[in-house]
This record gives C-alpha cells, sequence and structure tokens, in this order.
C-alpha cells in the first residue's frame, strides 16, 4: 500500500513538473459573438451557429474558428487550451470588416464564358469597332490578328485587403458567314492580397466583375448589332 501511494505521489509531482500548476486542465468555454448576427460560424471545418455561439475548447488542444458572411472579410481565429499558451478568453467579440473586392464589383452571368455576337457590319469595320471598344476598357493589347479575328488584352490586376482580382478580354472569329465573334470577358480572384498576375494555379473564376468592366460586354453587343 505505501508503495502505491509513493507511486501516486511520484505521478503527481511529475505532472506539475510537466505543467506547472495546471495538472488536470479543464475544457474552456468561450461565448463568441460576431457583429453581424446572421455571419456564419466554423468550428474546425463543420458549421456550427451563426451570429453567436458558445464554443468548447478542448484540454491540451487548438481550434479554429472561421466566421463568413457574403460582402465581408473571411476571418479565422485560433483558441488553444495548453500550457505555455494564452487561456483562451471567456468571452470573444469579432467585428467584421466589409469586403472591399466586393463593394468594388458586381454579380454577372456573362463573366468567364464565351458570348456570340452577330453582326450585319462589313468585316473591317466590326473588327475595328471591335477593338476600339475594348482598347477602351484595357490599356494593354496582348495579341490581336485581324485574318485570324484573334484578340486578347493583357491581364489588368486589382489588389484588395485580402483578394486580388484580374480581368482580361478574349475575342476569337466565330463565323464569317453571317459574320459573328464570340468575346469572353474572363474574371478571376485569389483571395490573397498581392498575388502575382504570373500565378496561374492560384487564380480561379470569380462570378463577379469589378465595376469598371461591368459595360464592356453590353457594349460590344448593341454596337456591334446595330
Amino acid at each position: 500500500m505505501k508503495a502505491k501511494i509513493i507511486l501516486s505521489s511520484v505521478l503527481v509531482a511529475l505532472l506539475i513538473f510537466l505543467n506547472g500548476s495546471d495538472v488536470m486542465a479543464a475544457k474552456k468555454k468561450v461565448h463568441f459573438v460576431v457583429s453581424e448576427s446572421d455571419a456564419k460560424i466554423f468550428v474546425d471545418g463543420r458549421l456550427m451557429g451563426a451570429g453567436q455561439l458558445d464554443i468548447i475548447v478542448p484540454a491540451y488542444a487548438c481550434i479554429t474558428v472561421k466566421v463568413e458572411k457574403v460582402a465581408y472579410l473571411t476571418e479565422v481565429i485560433e483558441f488553444c487550451n495548453k500550457p505555455d499558451f494564452s487561456p483562451p478568453p471567456k468571452n470573444y467579440n469579432l467585428v467584421l470588416q466589409k469586403d472591399d473586392a466586393y463593394d468594388a464589383s458586381e454579380a454577372t452571368d456573362v463573366a468567364n464564358i464565351d458570348l456570340e455576337i452577330k453582326t450585319n457590319k462589313p468585316e473591317l469595320e466590326a473588327w475595328q469597332l471591335l477593338s476600339q471598344i475594348i482598347t477602351s476598357y484595357f490599356d494593354v493589347v496582348e495579341v490581336t490578328d485581324r485574318e485570324t479575328g484573334y484578340l486578347r488584352t493583357a491581364w489588368t490586376v486589382q489588389t484588395f485587403k485580402k483578394n486580388t482580382i484580374r480581368t482580361r478580354m478574349i475575342v476569337k472569329l466565330g463565323s464569317t458567314s453571317p459574320l459573328t465573334y464570340k468575346i469572353k470577358l474572363v474574371s478571376e480572384e485569389s483571395q490573397k492580397p498581392q498575388t502575382s498576375v504570373k500565378s496561374d494555379e492560384l487564380f480561379r473564376e470569380w462570378d463577379r466583375v469589378l465595376r469598371k468592366y461591368k459595360e464592356v460586354v453590353f457594349e460590344c453587343q448593341s454596337r456591334l448589332a446595330n
């Protein structure tokens, strides 16, 4: 019996030595409140609630909380309940910031798809008009070839707090009789600031378009149809 008591005492002393005064850390509860009542709250990748949530941080563990709402920047917070880490707070208030990329853009159904334009204008006039419209929106044309009916602008890039948007225009000849062109407004995002325009692997299609380019497709359609 004395041996068991001594062994238990040694184990307790060892735990105290390893963990300081926190021999058996208890789980901690964080009352998490978001400024937007309908913001989605994910805990370790699982949707757990919206607006506010009592979050349990297990002993000797860390959890990741992600908050999302359309038109606001996504926020990620980590809470750790481990020795040598600051203990999780009893209350945590998160104020979401507006998404500046969202505010500078509009939702659209004409981005990243080929749109056919039929025109009765002579080929030279139609090509010159298309080129004129596109260069009024885009400063640099990367490739242009009237004989094959192909035009591609260089990427234009705009960076935001937590996103980078790149945009370009592509024109292809559809047919010569009747004369048709296929135009495509390419709009992509990286979801990271200051992304290099050459990092193709970091960009993906975006279902929005920066407001400065919102009229280019409609202008091409209306002016070539007249």
